[in-house]
């Protein structure tokens, strides 16, 4: 019997896919394209006084917004450290402790050429306006024209346009000297996190649902928005899961409601063509699920016509292997309000009685509304939707449960166990929102969790906890020459702030701007989680506690580092590696080391930094490798249960070669310098790490890469990780990558995959074909360089190949165009990350010229 036994779990584990391998290619590729009329658009009767304000100014901002439109009394103050927030405004008449007013401003503005401005924040684009045509993707004009102006009035010189760098070091600087233009005062880089189309659409159902309340979107915010979305509307009348998707029903359905619901009419010629993509399609019983959760809340689909999601899961014994405590946390924050407001049934309270939505109910679907049977369309999704199929054992699964919702037999039992599962989701809920403080994990959630708040306290827009939801809205909302958008997250600060000053720092640049190696310094040390006197002055220092922890299923937050911001409040694996690698990059130049010996700036000793490295030591997985926000806590066979057909692994907490990646090199820097500190418990956690990441490698020698655009990604982390972790870098592993990475080189000397290297599993076989250079882009270009000289690879050819290739790119300015999509998430959905444009070419130029030597690489500054 034991030798069965072991038997059993050798094979199991030989010929079963490991829990965290992504798997691929995948057999059904995507084989649709996106196109849109070739036009340039540019928003109308734009108000010139939109503005990015940040940390301290933000908060002051929407405070005094609130204040003044809902004349409230008593404590509306936000929560959290500021340093990070960043909101648009454009109000900036008001004088306040820390923004400038109008008339300053405008003295301000006879310091520059507005030309110049225009021309450095262009991106690269000849053209005014934006035309998705040309590239769906913003290159952040308007946030970037700001920093500049300001820059240069503050008496600052930009880099001068008719000086062309000679050398990888020269471009790398001027490179440098751009992106300190883009420092926000409080020492953080903003940009646009932009990209999914599905989040906006929600937020402005919720906006209707609540009655429409200006101090949410006032109509201003609603003209942007209305713009982006009709900006990005494609020639076969729909809109795609994100900005280079072809159009799906998710997409399409989401935007239709949502332009309706800001005033758009049913004759405009943008709704006629998106109202005959839907019935081609089948109408909106053939959208997603998350689509039909969102019009099940606005009065324009039964509930009957949604699967189950009962709240009274969570009342299930922790042990339980279907508890959703397991689940990934973000599945987990968003099917948490999802459940409540499914129990509770929660449709507008108007719904009966609005003809608008009276209208919707005819125009969304192909048969009269009320001969739908709606429990019949409960697995209807169109092809274009559907990206992991819902498995025969979900599907069983979820007939059952509409049984228990429908039979008689189980009312009095599900009446009971429901209403303390409805309980217990509302105070889960209340307890992510001050963990948060009101931000919430993400733009999903977020408006989940006002809308149950605002059912919990009978619809009362006054009552504080709507109030304060709806002053974090600003948090996620971005502006740029595209329109007003919703971000995947508050931003992506700290995240791309951690990246930079590595980037400033391998190239030697961190003494040469000194005010942003303190800047950025500061920044980061208040952005360390629960670890500022005012973050733990916040309700949700209180939730750090064990007994709150385990009670709502949280990992240990003090000390780590976040993607964002820290009033964000959740730690991730790989930000708590980058952002103390970037802390300690900084301590090591002279500018920091001064600043802390005379007091100019804070000290970050073993202490704090040693938090941070019990966040990474506790976030390690069994299989040795690093998730992103809590250990894996299910099985591989979870994802059988996915209820989402848009989203791919999404059920569990996988490891990832990035977060590996980020928190080895953490565990390696920081063991460097603090050799006593835990020692055994690090060396033993870097051992472990390095394992993973050479198991996670795929036979063609590559990584995929999850959270960005792709393989060139994945190279750079899984080659990068292994040596920082002490692996030779003449192992096996390491020359396999390269060899990959060099198949991949291009005629012109870059490197180029788009989103569907992730959405495929498989490398892009015409690169960055749609909104490259030839097949080639500067990011993955880039990553591949950073990957193939910190393995010091011998092919000098090909990196001096690379290296010519970014100089090239390059533009008078020092910045890089903006080209295709970065990121990605979820396999299926791309997102924006414009920083990438600017950090990783930097970056890869300086360690390029460091491990070769110029001369080497075939450069001279004469």
């Amino acid at each position: 019997s034991l030798v069965l036994y072991l038997y059993f779990f050798y094979a199991l584990d030989k010929y079963t896919q490991a829990v965290s391998d992504p798997g691929g290619p995948r057999e059904h590729k995507i084989q649709r394209k996106p196109k849109w009329f070739d036009k340039n658009v540019v928003i109308e009767n734009f108000n010139q006084n939109w503005r990015c304000v940040v940390a301290e100014d933000a908060h002051e901002v929407t405070e005094n917004r609130f204040m003044e439109e809902k004349e409230l009394t008593g404590n509306i103050a936000l929560t959290g450290e500021p340093a990070g927030r960043q909101i648009w405004t454009s109000s900036i008449e008001t004088t306040t402790a820390h923004t400038t007013t109008k008339d300053q401003h405008d003295d301000k503005q006879k310091n520059y050429d507005e030309s110049l401005v225009q021309e450095m924040a262009s991106g690269g684009r000849r053209y005014k306006g934006f035309n998705p045509a040309v590239n769906p993707n913003s290159a952040d004009r308007i946030f970037r024209a700001q920093q500049i102006r300001d820059y240069i009035a503050a008496g600052n010189e930009p880099p001068k346009l008719n000086k062309w760098p000679k050398t990888p070091s020269e471009a790398a600087k001027k490179g440098a000297h751009f992106y300190s233009m883009l420092l926000t005062k409080d020492g953080h880089w903003a940009g646009d996190y932009g990209g999914p189309h599905f989040l906006l659409p929600g937020l402005v159902i919720a906006w209707y649902i609540m009655g429409q309340p200006e101090m949410m979107l006032d109509k201003e915010q609603c003209a942007l928005i209305k713009h982006y979305m009709i900006t990005h509307q494609q020639a076969d009348g729909g809109w795609g899961m994100h900005i280079e998707s072809p159009s799906t029903m998710f997409g399409t359905t989401m935007i239709y409601v949502a332009l309706r619901l800001l005033g758009v009419g049913i004759d405009n010629i943008v709704i006629q063509r998106s109202r005959a993509y839907i019935k081609y399609e089948g109408g909106a019983i053939k959208t997603a699920s998350w689509a039909k959760f969102y019009l099940c809340l606005l009065g324009c689909m039964e509930w009957e016509g949604h699967n189950s999601v009962p709240p009274e899961m969570w009342l299930l014994p922790n042990w339980c292997p279907f508890h959703p405590g397991r689940m990934w946390c973000h599945a987990r924050m968003v099917y948490l309000p999802m459940g409540y407001l499914y129990g509770s049934r929660f449709v507008y309270p108007q719904a009966e009685t609005d003809p608008l939505i009276s209208s919707l109910r005819q125009e969304l679907y192909c048969t009269p509304y009320k001969s739908i049977p709606w429990i019949k369309t409960r697995h209807m999704v169109a092809d274009t939707d559907n990206y992991s199929h819902i498995p025969l054992i979900m599907k069983i699964a979820q007939n059952c449960l509409a049984r228990y919702e429908s039979w008689s037999i189980f009312q009095s039992f599900r009446e009971w166990v429901r209403e303390k599962g409805l309980k217990f989701s509302i105070d889960y809920m209340a307890a992510e929102d001050l963990q948060t403080n009101f931000i919430d994990i993400g733009p999903v959630n977020k408006v989940f969790n006002m809308i149950s708040a605002f059912h919990h306290v009978d619809y009362n827009l006054d009552d504080p906890k709507v109030v304060k939801h709806m002053m974090r809205i600003p948090d996620y909302l971005w502006v740029a020459e595209d329109g007003m958008k919703m971000q995947g997250y508050n931003g992506s600060q700290a995240w791309d702030t951690s990246f930079a000053v590595q980037a400033f720092h391998e190239s030697n640049l961190l003494d040469e701007f000194p005010h942003v190696a303190k800047s950025v310094y500061k920044y980061l040390e208040r952005t360390q989680i629960l670890s500022t006197h005012t973050s733990q002055s916040s309700p949700a220092f209180e939730y750090e506690a064990d007994v709150f922890r385990n009670k709502y299923f949280r990992h240990v937050s003090q000390g780590g580092w976040p993607f964002s911001t820290s009033a964000h409040g959740w730690p991730i694996s790989d930000c708590t590696g980058e952002g103390l690698k970037g802390v300690m990059c900084l301590m090591e130049c002279d500018t920091v080391r001064n600043g802390i010996q005379t007091k100019e700036i804070p000290a970050l000793g073993e202490e704090r930094l040693g938090n941070a490295i019990n966040v990474i030591l506790t976030l390690q997985n069994e299989d040795g490798g690093w998730a992103t926000y809590e250990n894996n806590r299910g099985y591989r066979w979870y994802e059988q249960l996915n209820p989402s057909e848009v989203f791919g692994d999404i059920m569990i907490d996988y490891s990832y070669v990035e977060c590996s990646m980020a928190s080895l090199s953490g565990l390696s820097k920081f063991h460097a310098t603090y050799p006593k500190h835990r020692t055994k418990e690090v060396q033993f956690a870097i051992a472990r790490g390095r394992e993973f990441v050479k198991s996670i490698q795929r036979s063609d020698g590559s990584w995929y890469g999850s959270w960005a655009c792709c393989f060139c990604y994945g190279c750079w982390f899984g080659i990068e990780g292994l040596i920082r972790a002490g692996e030779s870098k003449d192992c096996p592993e390491i020359k396999k990558c390269c060899e990959f990475l060099l198949k991949h080189q291009r005629p012109n000397g870059g490197w180029g995959e788009d989103f569907t290297s992730c959405y495929d599993k498989d490398y892009a076989a015409n690169g960055m074909e749609a909104y490259g250079d030839r097949g080639s882009g500067v990011v993955n270009t880039a990553w591949a360089l950073m990957a193939l000289s910190v393995a010091e690879y011998p092919n000098v050819d090909a990196i001096k190949k690379g290296v010519r290739y970014l100089m090239n790119r390059q533009l008078p300015s020092g910045d890089w165009p903006q080209e295709g999509v970065a990121g990605v998430f979820n396999r299926a959905c791309g997102i924006t990350y414009t920083a990438y444009r600017n950090v990783f070419p930097i970056w890869a130029l300086g360690r390029c010229a460091a491990t070769y030597g110029e001369e080497a690489l075939g450069f001279t500054s004469k």
